[in-house]
């Protein structure tokens, strides 16, 4: 379950009709008051129509827009909310990220609805398709093949006559519990859209967590995926030690970039590897399913962590010559001492420690905007007021922040996060989204 805490509308008149007054088109009828045309531009300014709205546009932005083109009919407007439109942190940080997805499951995803293979179709060739489309389908490739794919989706959608963009942010939503619509406020133009159903892909960036005060400067996460920035991050001829935090597939990434650097252009590099399992885990082909499929390394992490780090390998290994792991297993206090011990001989740290959902825009409900607490139901997606699940308000989420919960053959409790994964489940729940828009 995610609980998503909910602010009221915090923004003054006055400076609502600021932003209105700075942005009133030229006129030159002398007759129009100065609240006429606030009210004119207001109107100008409000999408009343509006059948949907979709907030991001990553993989699970890209595919609820193409899914709800499905699902609404009567030629209904879905409205998407983006600052760049660039297919979302993929395609902007980690295109040089080697996937652990097999290249079938990217061209599955953009074939998989209808608006998606128009696209493809009247596409002009060779294209972001046709190139993965070259590759071995069981093999895996670099994020660069997905982040083009999503770009030509995009631009697709984007040319679509139902499909109306907002480049900017959205900054609020309010639900008016008599007409069961929601007013999406932005930053851009328009300024706010009405509609009975609002979509929050809004995605994650790294987290970071608390560390010792004298630790040495963050490198940042999205910095170490990327081998060509973090080459020209980390000096090369002076001793530089490294530690990285972290023992799930994002560090492992982050090990096998700093161990390639160590053993070629970087020879006087160090690193530090913190975490809390000296083992590894990894994905599993079983009969009909995949043990660990949400959790497991795969692709390449998982080939460099079987053959350079895993146990005792990396006591033995080419890894092992310039990586030292730091064994955090005993509990909070010994890993925060050992922390203050260790990290005094860095000169860097890379905390490889999982992502944080990003704000979503502040929601408000009801004449007198209340401070209200929201439940998710991470199997359907559908956001509801605290202790009232039974009572749809047409808010859902979806993506790496609201990603749906899955209960594996062993009885565990995963969230599947992968752009096959995203396409997937908002196939079987979308329609459900549209329908309950209605009620």
């Amino acid at each position: 379950m995610h609980v998503l805490r909910i602010f009221p509308d915090c923004s003054s008149s006055f400076a609502t009709r600021s932003v209105l007054i700075r942005k009133l088109p030229r006129c030159t009828n002398s007759y129009l008051s100065s609240g006429q045309l606030v009210r004119r531009y207001h109107e100008n300014a409000t999408l009343k129509d509006a059948a949907a709205v979709v907030v991001g546009a990553g993989p699970a932005g890209i595919a609820v827009v193409g899914n709800l083109l499905e699902e609404v009919k009567d030629d209904g407007k879905i409205v998407w909310v983006d600052e760049q439109f660039q297919g979302g942190r993929i395609n902007k940080f980690y295109r040089e990220v080697p996937g652990n997805t097999a290249v079938k499951l990217f061209v599955d995803y953009a074939e998989a609805l209808k608006p998606f293979r128009h696209i493809l179709n009247t596409a002009h060739k060779p294209n972001a398709i046709t190139e993965l489309e070259k590759l071995p389908q069981s093999g895996t490739c670099s994020l660069s093949y997905a982040g083009d794919m999503l770009n030509l989706l995009t631009a697709g959608l984007r040319q679509h006559p139902r499909i109306q963009t907002v480049e900017g942010k959205a900054t609020s939503a309010h639900l008016d519990l008599e007409s069961k619509r929601w007013t999406l406020t932005t930053n851009s133009q328009p300024s706010s859209i009405i509609a009975p159903l609002v979509v929050y892909c809004t995605g994650a960036f790294p987290s970071t967590t608390p560390l010792p005060s004298s630790s040495p400067p963050i490198i940042p996460l999205d910095t170490a995926l990327t081998p060509s920035i973090l080459s020209t991050t980390i000096p090369r001829d002076q001793p530089f030690t490294i530690g990285v935090i972290g023992g799930s597939h994002s560090a492992i990434l982050v090990l096998m970039n700093l161990y390639r650097l160590a053993t070629t252009s970087h020879p006087l590099l160090k690193i530090k590897w913190f975490t809390r399992h000296p083992t590894l885990r990894y994905a599993v082909q079983k009969d009909g399913y995949i043990q660990y499929d949400n959790t497991g390394l795969k692709g390449k992490a998982a080939e460099f962590g079987r053959t350079q780090l895993d146990g005792d390998v990396l006591l033995t290994s080419e890894a092992g010559k310039f990586i030292t792991r730091i064994d955090c297993s005993g509990g909070k206090e010994q890993e925060w001492t050992l922390l203050e011990k260790e990290l005094k001989d860095c000169q860097g740290v890379v905390q490889a420690v999982g992502y944080t959902p990003a704000p979503v825009p502040e929601v408000s409900i009801g004449d007198d905007k209340p401070l209200v607490k929201l439940e998710k139901d991470a199997r359907t997606g559908a956001f509801y007021v605290e202790g009232e699940k039974q009572k749809p308000i047409g808010l859902f989420g979806a993506g790496i922040a609201f990603p749906e919960e899955v209960v594996t053959p062993e009885g565990e409790r995963e969230y599947a996060v992968g752009m096959w994964k995203f396409m997937k489940y908002l196939r079987k729940v979308v329609p459900e989204w549209v329908e309950a828009s209605k009620a």
